[in-house]
């Protein structure tokens, strides 16, 4: 198993993994982004401990919407 993410790891960082590299790093920053702003909106209004989760499953939840149609090589 961490033989197989350790070789994920470096097709991707060598640019083999994904058909079309600078979408795949544009979904990721973007499910980022929504979860961080998440997060920051939530931690305005309440303790940090609920905003923290909060963040997380937004962005959890948008990952596999925004990487659904990426194309592996």
């Amino acid at each position: 198993m961490f033989g197989m993410a350790v070789n994920s790891a470096k097709l991707f960082f060598a640019g083999k993994l994904f058909k079309d590299n600078p979408t795949v790093v544009r979904l990721l920053l973007t499910g980022f982004g929504a979860g961080a702003a998440a997060g920051i909106a939530v931690g305005l209004v309440a303790p940090i401990w609920i905003a923290v989760p909060v963040a997380g499953a937004v962005a959890g939840f948008l990952q596999p919407i925004l990487l659904k149609d990426v194309k592996y090589n």
